[in-house]
C-alpha cells in the first residue's frame, strides 16, 4: 500500500483521508520511506525534517478527523524547493555561502500551506542561488533525471521537478525566474505552472532577480498544480510587489474544456534545428487541443530573438545588486584569518559562491558600472518592454499561445556545461514569459525516441491562470502521459 501512494494524484489521496483508509501520518511515511531508499540515485533532496513533518502530519489528522478545516491539501506531503526559507530547517539555496543558514521563520507560502493542512517534510536541490538550467551548478550534489539518471532533470528547479516524477512527493514548490519551474517540468514529465508575477509572495524567498522571480508549483497533474497553486496565492503585505486581486477556484477551471478557445501559435517558437522529436510532440498536443474545438491562430512575437540576450543584463543586474549582502561580514560565509578587509571580502565571495554565480555577478556588475550602464541596462529594460507589448499584441487575437518549452529534451551531464551561451540558448522559449511579467504552464505531451519526456507550454495574460489550467487540463483528460512513471 505505501508504494501505491506515491503515484496517487492529491485527489486520490484526499478520497482515501476522508474515507479514513489511511491516515496524514502514514502518508507522509510512504513518501519518507521511498526517499529513503530511492533518492540515493536521484538527489532530490538537501534536507529531510522527519520529526518536523510528522508533527505537521498528526496536527492535519486532527483536523480530518474532527471535519473542520479541511481543505484539498489538509494531510498531503509537499517539498520545497531550498530557496525558500523555512523556520528550523537548513535554507542555503543550495550554495556554501548559505551553508551553515538555519530558517529562523516561514515564509509566506510556507505559512499558507501548513494553514492549508499541507506537510512541508524537505528542501529540494536546486542550482546555486536559482541560477541555473541542469541543477548541476548544486554546491553540493547533482541531481539526476528519473526517467534517465544519465541526464540532467533541467533547472534550476531540478530538485523539484525530479521528486514529483520520482513519486517522493505528490506537489512540490519551486522557483521561476527564467524559465526555472516550466523546463525541469518538461525534462522530468511533471506538470509546472509559473504564476503571473505578483499572484504569489516572495517574502521569504531567497532573492536571485527581484523583478523576474516567482514561485510556482509541480505536480503530477495540472489538478494538482491548481490545487497547491489555489493555496500559495494572494496578497500578502509583507511583499511589495505582491498584486492585491481576488484568487479564483483554480481547481474548477480545470474541466472546463477548451471548446471555442483561441489558440495562439508563434512562428519564432518553432524554430529550424528544434529537435524533431519535441516537434512533432508538441504539435500532435496541439492538434488534439484543436480535436476539442480548439481554434489555432497564427501569432508573432518579434521580439523573441532579443529575449535572452535582455535576460542576462536584467538578471544579472538584479543578482549583481541581491548578492552584494553578501560580504563575510553581514550575511553568509566567512573567511577564516583574513588579513584585512578587502581580503575578508576577497576571499568570503570568492570561496562562499560557486562559478555559475560568480559569472552572472560579474556580468550584472559590468553592465551597471558607469559608461556601460546605458549601452546595456537602460537598453535591456527598453526591450523588455517591447517583448511584454508583443504579448499584449498577440492576446487580442488569442486566448492562450501554445508551443514547446524547450527546442530539446533533457540532455546529458556536462553536455552544456562546458559553455555558457548554450546553456543560456536552452531557455530560449521560457525566457519572455518572465520579462513580460505574464504565467505559464508545462503539461506532460509526450515522448522522445529516447525515452524523454517532452513538455507543452501554454502562455496566458496577466492573471489569467485559469486559462492554463482550463487548457492544461483539457489536455490532460484527453491522453495518458501524466499517467506515466519512470521505473526507479
Amino acid at each position: 500500500m505505501s508504494a501505491d501512494l506515491c503515484h496517487l494524484t492529491i485527489d486520490e489521496l484526499a478520497k482515501l483521508l476522508r474515507e479514513k483508509k489511511v491516515s496524514a501520518p502514514e502518508i507522509l511515511e510512504a513518501h519518507l520511506k521511498r526517499v529513503q531508499e530511492h533518492d540515493g540515485k536521484i538527489g532530490a533532496f538537501l534536507h529531510v525534517n522527519a520529526e518536523q513533518a510528522l508533527a505537521q502530519a498528526k496536527k492535519a489528522q486532527e483536523l480530518l478527523d474532527g471535519g473542520r478545516g479541511v481543505t484539498a491539501l489538509t494531510g498531503i506531503p509537499v517539498g520545497i524547493k531550498d530557496v525558500i526559507v523555512m523556520d528550523g530547517t537548513p535554507s542555503t539555496a543550495a550554495s556554501r555561502m548559505l551553508e551553515k543558514f538555519n530558517g529562523t521563520f516561514d515564509a509566506t507560502v510556507v505559512t499558507k500551506l501548513k494553514h492549508a493542512g499541507a506537510v512541508p517534510f524537505g528542501k529540494l536541490n536546486m542550482d546555486e542561488f536559482a541560477m541555473g538550467s541542469s541543477t548541476e551548478n548544486s554546491a553540493y550534489k547533482k541531481t539526476t533525471n528519473p526517467w534517465d539518471t544519465g541526464c540532467v532533470p533541467g533547472g534550476s528547479s531540478g530538485g523539484s521537478a525530479a521528486a514529483v516524477a520520482a513519486g517522493f512527493a505528490p506537489v512540490t514548490i519551486g522557483s521561476d525566474t527564467g524559465g526555472s519551474i516550466r523546463q525541469p517540468a518538461a525534462f522530468c514529465g511533471v506538470a509546472g505552472l509559473k504564476p503571473t508575477y505578483g499572484r504569489v509572495s516572495r517574502f521569504g524567498v531567497i532573492a536571485f532577480a527581484s523583478s523576474l522571480d516567482q514561485l510556482g508549483p509541480f505536480g503530477r497533474t495540472v489538478k494538482d498544480a491548481a490545487h497547491l497553486l489555489q493555496f500559495m496565492s494572494g496578497y500578502d503585505g509583507m511583499d511589495s510587489t505582491s498584486v492585491d486581486r481576488p484568487v479564483p477556484d483554480y481547481a474548477a477551471a480545470h474541466d472546463r474544456g477548451v471548446k471555442g478557445l483561441r489558440i495562439g501559435i508563434p512562428k519564432e517558437y518553432f524554430i529550424d534545428g528544434m529537435d524533431a522529436d519535441v516537434e512533432k510532440a508538441v504539435r500532435a498536443a496541439i492538434t488534439e487541443l484543436e480535436k476539442q474545438g480548439a481554434k489555432t491562430v497564427p501569432v508573432s512575437l518579434p521580439h523573441t530573438k532579443y529575449a535572452v540576450a535582455t535576460y542576462y543584463l536584467v538578471a544579472t543586474a538584479e543578482a549583481s545588486s541581491n548578492l552584494a549582502r553578501y560580504d563575510g561580514v553581514r550575511f553568509g560565509y566567512r573567511a577564516k584569518d583574513p588579513k584585512d578587509l578587502a581580503d575578508l571580502y576577497i576571499r568570503s565571495r570568492g570561496e562562499g559562491f560557486g562559478p555559475e554565480v560568480k559569472r552572472r555577478i560579474m556580468l550584472g556588475t559590468f553592465c551597471l558600472s558607469a559608461g556601460y550602464y546605458d549601452a546595456y541596462y537602460r537598453k535591456a529594460q527598453q526591450l523588455r518592454w517591447l517583448i511584454r507589448q508583443d504579448f499584449l499584441d498577440a492576446f487580442r487575437s488569442c486566448d492562450v499561445i501554445a508551443s514547446p518549452v524547450t527546442p530539446s529534451a533533457a540532455f546529458r551531464f556536462g553536455e552544456k556545461s562546458a559553455d555558457p551561451i548554450q546553456m543560456y540558448l536552452s531557455d530560449i522559449f521560457t525566457i519572455s514569459c518572465n520579462l513580460a511579467g505574464i504565467c505559464g504552464l508545462s503539461v506532460p505531451c509526450g515522448f522522445t525516441g529516447k525515452g524523454l519526456p517532452v513538455g507543452l507550454q501554454v502562455l496566458a495574460p496577466h492573471f489569467a491562470e485559469e486559462l492554463l489550467i482550463q487548457t492544461g487540463g483539457a489536455y490532460e483528460r484527453a491522453t495518458d502521459w501524466h499517467r506515466q512513471f519512470p521505473k526507479l
